[in-house]
């Protein structure tokens, strides 16, 4: 039955069509018949017919009349049918239909002028059927193009939106970024909601937005909501002044102001002092274990992809025990990564045997190994075992980096109540390799400070976090009920992968709760949309043929933002997924937005910002002194653990020789 009802539609409305032009015709010789009359045109019985037929109102009253054959006329052009034609103007079919209907009806004009019958009835039939030939012709095509819609919407942007979380969740733990986005043919306003505890993984391109619509608003709520803060500033002072500055503004919601802190190798004068290895903080060898490998991977990459490998273990556990000998030695009063990279360069004679000297031979285990290829003459052995630790680490022997690194003026328990801190970590891209592998050392010792409970909320924020080596899914899986939220900042997955293997990225990436991606293509893009998900999407099939054109929809589950649209966001454009709170859970988590910033009134903010303080007046002399005092305590380090060993007859087997 079903096939039937179209063509049995068809012909309802050709007769409707032609039922217009009979009423038209029958219009022009009840109006005109004085005229027809004259031409010999009329009959008796036909002008007895139509005075009857005329009596109705929809046919003897002129304006009715044409009324009523024009609605006839509209009612045939709903059910047009035939082939659709992909080059029709919708501008120029609205002008026809628009124009014939104006002459249509003014036609009726020339009933009001004095003309000759027959003069009337040729001008009046005239323009009264031009204007019925347009209507008739601009409404066929108006009518297939309102069926067939084609091209309205050519790359599918309306299809691909999806309702969003227009109200923003206030809570100590979300950042709030507003923004705007397309749903039901309307730009609306939404809110993404991040919640920082379970973690938050950003990567974009470079110039899609990261810093300028994200970055910055974090630092700003986080400071807000009383958080102690550490940040990972890549490009030093770009993120450092934003910090500073978000700090000033918001010290007074803090009920302990923090002390603002930042370490920078290159800018002595704006530096504070910090001691990665400091001796208070290091409760076993395992700590000094963990130091060691975040030194050497920091330096080197390719041990990431090595690790458990003879020789990358081997230049770890030998700088493990250079670390924890010095944390033993007087109380750790000389356990600093400068100290640690001086005591590195002495002679094996004397630097196994006082390795060796640590009391309970808690480094026989490690040093075994070394002093064994040692007596045994395995030079080559015993050199690759510690040549990889020793040829990295002397790139850190720098005067800058020793100052820095041997100072004292704070501790990486940022967020201790009794001392809270603000603490932000400048690198330099020209000093990458350098620089990378001391704020991986950094970096280590904070989390392992900060995740711990009954501290206060911290947010730590890594920027370019590719750049150094601190491996983050334990600290992620655990770190919510410590209160702390990871912002990892990254250009693509790919670029992570490449610094960190593809296991350990992948944990990273599936491990954060919230994903935010502005433009991005590859196995990003990808993987960003995976996450958000499918929706359901209407598809329309049009088939034309010689005589006709036919239409079918359905609908199917699409990727709510393929990967092509990623791959083309414009900055500030960012799609992905949040997650919510226990407390309050939140219906509509992924977003694909348009992030909205003043940026007039952010001018004026960052024209106001306060330069960072000097901290102190630091010298090319302070820094050689302190370069020199160091090389020298190491000097009387080994010197008066040599003089202890040759006097005491319990440690003389340390005293060994080649064989």
């Amino acid at each position: 039955m079903g096939p039937d009802i179209d063509p049995a539609l068809r012909a309802i409305t050709d007769f409707v069509r032609k039922a217009s032009v009979v009423l038209l015709v029958l219009h022009y010789y009840i109006f005109c018949y004085a005229a027809f009359q004259g031409w010999g045109l009329a009959h008796p019985m036909v002008a007895r017919f139509l005075s009857h037929f005329a009596q109705a109102a929809f046919i003897g009253d002129v304006h009715f009349s044409k009324l009523f054959i024009w609605v006839v006329l509209a009612v045939s052009m709903i059910g047009t049918r035939g082939k659709k034609d992909e080059k029709i103007r919708l501008q120029v079919v609205i002008t026809m239909v628009i124009a014939g209907t104006a002459i249509y009806f003014a036609s009726i004009l020339f009933f009001y002028v004095s003309l000759p019958p027959a003069v009337l009835t040729v001008y009046y039939i005239a323009f009264s059927g031009v204007g019925f030939l347009m209507m008739l012709a601009g409404g066929s095509q108006l009518s297939r193009y309102i069926k067939l819609r084609m091209r309205k919407d050519i790359f599918n942007l309306e299809n691909e939106t999806f309702p969003q979380m227009e109200q923003a969740i206030r809570d100590r733990f979300v950042i709030n970024l507003p923004g705007k986005y397309r749903f039901g043919g309307k730009v609306r306003d939404m809110f993404i909601n991040i919640y920082g505890l379970r973690g938050t993984l950003i990567c974009g391109s470079p110039g899609a937005g990261k810093t300028a619509y994200i970055v910055k608003s974090l630092l700003y709520q986080s400071t807000a909501n009383a958080q102690t803060l550490f940040v990972y500033d890549f490009k030093y002072d770009d993120l450092t002044r934003v910090a500073y500055n978000a700090f000033l503004k918001n010290r007074h919601c803090y009920e302990r102001i923090p002390r603002f802190c930042v370490i920078n190798f290159d800018r002595l004068n704006e530096s504070h002092r910090c001691n990665p290895l400091d001796p208070t903080m290091m409760d076993d060898i395992t700590d000094a274990a963990e130091a060691s490998r975040s030194i050497l991977f920091g330096l080197n990459k390719s041990f990431v992809a090595k690790a458990g490998d003879f020789f990358v273990e081997s230049a770890i556990n030998f700088v493990t025990a250079v670390i924890w000998f010095l944390r033993q030695y007087q109380d750790g009063r000389y356990c600093t990564l400068p100290h640690v990279l001086e005591l590195l360069q002495a002679d094996y004679e004397m630097l196994f045997p006082v390795l060796g000297s640590v009391e309970a031979g808690e480094l026989d285990a490690y040093l075994s190994p070394y002093i064994n290829a040692y007596t045994n003459r395995a030079m080559e052995q015993l050199e690759g075992q510690i040549a990889s630790a020793k040829i990295g680490l002397a790139r850190l022997s720098s005067p800058q980096l020793y100052y820095v690194m041997s100072g004292n003026d704070f501790s990486l328990d940022i967020n201790n109540p009794e001392d809270p801190k603000i603490l932000c970590i400048g690198n330099n891209p020209v000093k990458l390799q350098t620089y990378g592998a001391v704020i991986s050392l950094y970096t280590s010792r904070m989390l392992k400070l900060v995740n711990r409970q009954k501290m206060e909320p911290c947010t730590v924020v890594f920027e370019e976090y590719p750049t150094i080596f601190q491996p983050l899914d334990t600290t992620i899986a655990t770190c919510r009920q410590n209160k702390v939220s990871i912002f990892v900042i990254v250009q693509s997955i790919e670029q992570l992968r490449k610094d960190y293997t593809k296991e350990q990225a992948d944990v990273v990436i599936n491990i954060c709760g919230n994903i935010i991606a502005g433009q991005g293509t590859g196995d990003t893009a990808r993987t960003v949309s995976e996450r958000i998900g499918k929706i359901v999407q209407e598809r329309e099939s049009v088939s034309i043929n010689r005589t006709d054109t036919s239409m079918s929809r359905n609908t199917n589950l699409e990727f709510a933002v393929p990967a092509s649209r990623i791959s083309n966001l414009s900055a500030g454009e960012f799609a992905g997924v949040v997650t919510d709170m226990p407390s309050q859970p939140v219906p509509l988590k992924a977003f694909h937005c348009q992030i909205q910033n003043d940026w007039e009134a952010i001018k004026r903010e960052e024209d106001a910002y306060e330069p960072l303080p000097q901290i102190r007046n630091v010298t090319q002399q302070d820094v050689m002194d302190n370069y020199i005092r160091i090389k020298n305590e190491v000097a009387m380090i080994v010197q008066e653990t040599m003089e202890r060993i040759k006097s005491d007859p319990e440690l003389a087997y340390l005293l060994f020789t080649k064989k």
